[in-house]
């Protein structure tokens, strides 16, 4: 389970999140697949979120479920003692744990948590556009 990357693969992270397709497409092709498919399973892509469990990345779906706002994946981190990824997934929820991250140096991983909580709100947008019925 891997869970630290050198800072110019944050980044690309980072921007593969946002959208940035070459950069998704170039993590998969350099060793960080997890990373790339991340940035499906985040959009709610089930074969990506099995595909994290199958192949030893739960944590990564951890990330994703707590910033999703499941307390046993926050739970779940905890245990593990995964803190950073814990505090990523509660920024990715709702903002307040990014001081948290910036106090100790992680700016790389509040702009990501940053990312993963704009990617919901826009997917949180969509789903109540999708679901809104006028009232009669």
């Amino acid at each position: 389970m891997r869970t630290e990357y050198p800072a110019k693969v944050l980044l690309a992270w980072a921007e593969a999140i946002k959208g940035h397709a070459g950069l998704r497409d170039w993590l998969m092709t350099n060793g960080y697949p997890e990373l790339g498919i991340f940035t499906s399973a985040l959009r709610n892509d089930p074969r990506s979120r099995k595909w994290l469990m199958d192949n030893g990345h739960p944590h990564l779906l951890a990330l994703i479920e707590g910033a999703e706002g499941r307390q046993a994946a926050l739970d779940w981190l905890a245990r593990n003692e995964l803190h950073t990824l814990r505090h990523m997934a509660l920024a990715g929820d709702e903002p307040g744990s990014i001081p948290w991250l910036m106090e100790r140096g992680q700016r790389e991983l509040a702009m990501i948590a940053m990312r993963i909580y704009h990617v919901k709100r826009e997917l949180d947008e969509k789903y109540k556009d999708i679901h809104h019925y006028p009232q009669a």
